[in-house]
């Protein structure tokens, strides 16, 4: 079956009060087109087509990288009209399946079989019920229950606002029906707008049968309006997600209590504590234990990794078996080889830090390349920056580097090297040897401390 899927994303979004486009609103650390769009590319669509208005360029630029056609939808004339901007996009002999790009949560699943309900003589529309169905168009039946019609909120009567079966926005047919209906669509409404919903009487007038595919979770086709459905949506995602995991067998020690912005993988008897957030694609090996609170980004992490409390780790390669934390940060470019360890407040940035080595306290490491077996002491720091451009620090396998120690790149210390604590090393140290670098200490007898005058 040829799919081709029409997006409708052009509305303004008004009730969100932001700047933001509504379908560029974060969900899940993504835009909530986006997540349409991933739906979209999961039933392996011929085309997508979005139809776009407000936000103009700014949305497009967003999805620079997807393959979509862009549909500008200038003027806000109902969902019928921003389908008419679409249709020079799709072939006849092709399924049309309309989606909203402010309904982020349908499921692949459900859409395939809308399409599969809409072969070339039915016209397929995605319906549910809601307790309180307000704002939303009703579906019509007759007394042998087929579809008649879809009456929107406004145009409503009471009795028929009653009705708990609600038209989605989402819906099916061929590319040929819906070009030959849309022709006939009039704005004989309250709001004076080419509505969509009125093909269904087009289908009925023609004889083409209208096929309602229920969805049982309503929560599918949560429409996202305003902050509060957004944070109701995001809380949605997440459980989503959360039962993934735990189908996977990931430990999750509060469900509620985890926070997936993007892609996680994990292995085997991988537990994660309560207040995690994962952002972009994450990858955690078999064994890995992340802590509470920790921000976890662009990052994998090796087998048998712990990682503790309160750590920030940002586009980094973790190997196996290492230890991180509590309170410490990895920045961009870092590579920890098996069995390293990071210990409490410190920060690694652009380095390379070999197996078995130890950054235990209080220390910075940037633009260095630390080998095997390294000891770094409490309170070390690289001086990388001179204020314009960055240097290296390189330290060979098996040296000591004492606390409170200042290495000023670019400076190499030599493999088994030893440096003395409070050392400020300008010069390469060679292989096996002890450098130190400290004033004479000296004492100014009779010396008193400044005294305020009161």
């Amino acid at each position: 079956m040829d799919v081709s899927v029409v997006i409708l994303a052009a509305g303004q979004g008004t009730r969100m009060r932001s700047d933001l486009p509504k379908v560029l609103q974060p969900l899940a650390g993504r835009p909530l087109l986006e997540h349409v769009i991933d739906v979209a590319e999961a039933v392996q669509s011929k085309q997508i087509c979005v139809v776009y208005g407000h936000g103009g360029d700014r949305v497009k630029a967003q999805f620079a990288n997807r393959n979509i056609d862009w549909v500008l939808q200038a003027e806000q004339l109902g969902t019928g009209h921003a389908v008419m901007q679409a249709m020079p996009f799709v072939q006849p002999d092709q399924t049309v399946l309309i989606l909203c790009g402010d309904v982020p949560l349908v499921r692949a699943e459900t859409v395939v079989v809308l399409a599969a309900a809409a072969d070339s003589d039915s016209l397929a529309l995605l319906t549910t019920k809601l307790a309180d169905p307000y704002g939303y168009g009703r579906i019509i039946r007759d007394v042998e229950d087929h579809v008649t019609s879809i009456v929107e909120e406004n145009d409503a009567t009471d009795e028929q606002r009653k009705l708990t079966e609600i038209n989605t926005g989402l819906m099916a047919c061929s590319g040929r029906l819906l070009a030959q209906w849309l022709g006939r669509l009039a704005p004989d409404n309250a709001q004076g707008e080419y509505y969509l919903t009125d093909i269904v009487a087009c289908a009925i007038e023609d004889g083409v049968p209208v096929v309602p595919v229920g969805v049982a979770d309503c929560v599918e086709v949560l429409g996202i309006n305003d902050k509060r459905q957004l944070a109701e949506a995001e809380a949605i995602y997440r459980c989503r997600v959360a039962d993934a995991l735990m189908e996977q067998g990931v430990t999750l020690v509060d469900p509620r209590r985890i926070d997936v912005r993007g892609k996680l993988a994990c292995g085997r008897d991988v537990l994660i504590d309560i207040n995690a957030v994962f952002e972009g694609e994450v990858e955690l090996g078999d064994g890995v234990q992340i802590g509470a609170n920790a921000v976890i980004r662009d990052t994998s992490i090796g087998a048998g990794t712990v990682i503790h409390p309160h750590c920030v780790l940002e586009q980094s390669r973790i190997g196996a078996n290492c230890q991180i934390g509590p309170y410490a940060r990895t920045r961009p470019g870092v590579e920890m080889a098996d069995d390293a360890k990071l210990g409490n407040f410190v920060e690694i940035k652009k380095s390379r830090i070999g197996k078995g080595s130890k950054i235990n306290h209080l220390s910075y490491i940037g633009d260095a390349i630390i080998g095997a077996n390294v000891n770094v002491g409490a309170g070390t720091i690289t001086c990388n920056y001179d204020g314009a451009n960055k240097h290296r620090t390189t330290i060979g396998d098996g040296a000591f580097i004492g606390s409170g120690v200042e290495l000023v790149a670019p400076v190499e210390i030599g493999a088994g090297a030893t440096v003395g604590a409070g050392s400020t090393i300008t010069k390469a140290v060679p292989a096996d040897e002890l450098v130190l670098e400290r004033s004479q200490q000296r004492v100014v007898r009779g010396w008193k401390r400044p005294v305020k005058l009161t």
